[in-house]
């Protein structure tokens, strides 16, 4: 898709700073996945009890596609607000910046992720399905699904879906989401319907002119893991060894 229908024209798959998202990559799949897994489901199963059982009763005898469409509404408002407050609270932005840091987009730099800022994310998605009582594995698709689309939406691709779009989110949505303005907007997860009902849905024409961030970083593996654990006075002093 990104050689058919491509956002930017001959943008290179060995572009920029490609193998810094490949370790991401590999990091994410083989080192960090386990350790974001065992602490959603660690804090998971006690947040469960906070929901009375009467009401997760009564859920789980609704019809399975209710069910569903209840635990991805919730899930996307709560992704859209944890995700504004990623960009507008210092602390969360810290280790949320590790993503918004790549200058190129295609679908490996949807992997440049702090394993710390997974967990705030993941967490937040899942939270609505461990309220309302409901296992993992009876919801495992979905959970497939949004992993894809977050790929997507990364993606080098443009593909306007005209009046759809309203409904269902597209790269070109979440392009300008990766703006140089750390506040451009489009913060919900799968449907722009939450952008649009609190004024950040953004969607012109054309493409950013520039991904990235403004503030000065590491470009290497192990300084984008470490930067956002150190007071700023530290990392100064350190950060020589990182780059």
């Amino acid at each position: 898709m990104e050689k058919v229908f491509p956002a930017k024209k001959g943008q290179k798959i060995f572009r920029p700073n490609w193998f810094l998202d490949f370790c991401f990559f590999i990091g994410q799949y083989i080192v960090w996945s386990s350790l974001v897994l065992w602490t959603i489901n660690y804090f998971g199963e006690s947040l469960s009890g906070l929901v009375p059982k009467k009401i997760q009763t009564f859920i789980s005898f609704q019809p399975f596609i209710l069910q569903v469409l209840s635990v991805l509404i919730l899930s996307d408002f709560l992704i859209y607000c944890g995700h504004r407050l990623q960009h507008k609270v210092d602390f969360l932005w810290r280790f949320h910046k590790v993503h918004h840091s790549a200058k190129h987009l295609d679908w490996l730099a949807s992997h440049r992720e702090h394993p710390l800022d997974s967990i705030y994310t993941i967490g937040l998605i899942n939270l609505p399905a461990y309220l309302l009582g409901f296992p993992l594995e009876s919801i495992a698709g979905i959970i497939a699904f949004r992993g894809i689309w977050a790929i997507y939406i990364h993606s080098n691709v443009r593909l306007p879906l005209g009046p759809l779009r309203i409904l269902i989110g597209a790269p070109e949505l979440h392009h300008w989401h990766h703006d140089l303005d750390r506040r451009a907007g489009n913060y919900a997860n799968i449907s722009p319907i939450m952008d649009k009902l609190f004024g950040t849905y953004v969607c012109p024409l054309h493409e950013p002119k520039a991904y990235g961030i403004k503030e000065e970083t590491s470009n290497t593996y192990l300084g984008q893991l470490i930067e956002p654990l150190l007071p700023n006075r530290i990392w100064q002093s350190v950060k020589k060894y990182f780059n």
